[in-house]
């Protein structure tokens, strides 16, 4: 197997422990019949740490020879060790939040409203997000964030207002926050001074933007840090990511939730503010006076 000595200032692709991570850094690079497997592996955890291989092949439909190759290729010895990495993540639960919560919401679809269920999503994603989050990871990214020379952010379709959103507060406290390819504006003109000292975020969904995997990898070759906040281990932005964060979208609806999401992004935001030297009310008491002399908002 060859093995990728990652610069020292870079986050190992090792260092990403959990089951779904080793999955989605190397998801690319799999075969077609081993990302069934893997789709499998991430979307049954529970079902993984309690069966055995040959109940799980005849759930899947994947033989057991497909998942052995593909602990493998996830750098597993065997697949026992998958599954042990699985059942610490599982622990002696039957059922997770998630899964508990997904019943729920089947079980009661035909009586809820509209709002109920897609209120029952969010809440869904949220309580998620928060149980599975990597602390250290996210500290890792927000002190990154905070300590780069300039901050590219980049979000296509459904992401776009969302990125334009985190710009918006963060230019509050700071003014080294850009949008690339806004209204038109080109992304290559965003990307083309971008080095090691500066820090990519991209914020994508399925059906993933190839202008978003591609300035991902533009900016990986160029030295800049990377992050990608998506939702699925499937997202080929991810092998170009230092940390990626795969956040629950689930909806009853036929577009992607971005409820969760945006609980990361407020959260990311509220931390650098945290870990700012001086007391950050100046800048933002600065802006304010400015939008006020500017008139843009309404008093009576």
């Amino acid at each position: 197997m060859q093995v990728t000595v990652a610069p020292k200032n870079r986050t190992t692709r090792e260092d990403m422990t959990t089951l779904e991570d080793r999955i989605a850094r190397r998801y690319s690079d799999l075969s077609a019949r081993l990302r069934e497997a893997a789709d499998f592996v991430a979307g049954n955890p529970v079902e993984v740490a309690t069966r055995s291989l040959r109940s799980l092949s005849s759930a899947s439909g994947v033989s057991p020879a497909t998942f052995s190759r593909l602990a493998r290729a996830l750098g597993f010895s065997s697949y026992e060790e998958l599954r042990e990495l699985s059942r610490s993540a599982v622990g002696e639960r039957v059922l997770t939040f998630s899964e508990k919560a997904s019943r729920l919401r089947a079980d009661a679809r035909a009586r809820m409203t509209m709002i109920e269920r897609q209120a029952a999503a969010c809440i869904g994603n949220i309580a998620d997000l928060e149980k599975n989050m990597d602390r250290e990871r996210l500290r890792e990214a927000v002190d990154r964030l905070g300590r780069a020379r300039n901050v590219v952010l980049f979000g296509a379709f459904g992401s776009t207002g969302i990125v334009e959103y985190m710009a918006y507060l963060a230019n509050y406290f700071t003014a080294n926050w850009v949008l690339a390819g806004r209204m038109g504006a080109s992304l290559g003109a965003a990307l083309a001074s971008i080095g090691a000292e500066d820090m990519l975020m991209v914020v994508t969904k399925s059906p993933y933007a190839k202008r978003a995997i591609l300035a991902a990898e533009i900016a990986r070759a160029a030295g800049a840090g990377t992050i990608v906040i998506t939702d699925s281990h499937s997202c080929p932005a991810i092998k170009h990511a230092d940390l990626a964060f795969i956040v629950p979208s689930d909806s009853p609806q036929f577009f992607s939730s971005y409820a969760a999401t945006l609980v990361l992004l407020e959260t990311m935001i509220a931390m650098l503010v945290a870990r700012l030297q001086g007391d950050p009310a100046d800048r933002i008491r600065a802006v304010e006076e400015r939008n006020r002399r500017l008139g843009e908002f309404w008093h009576n």
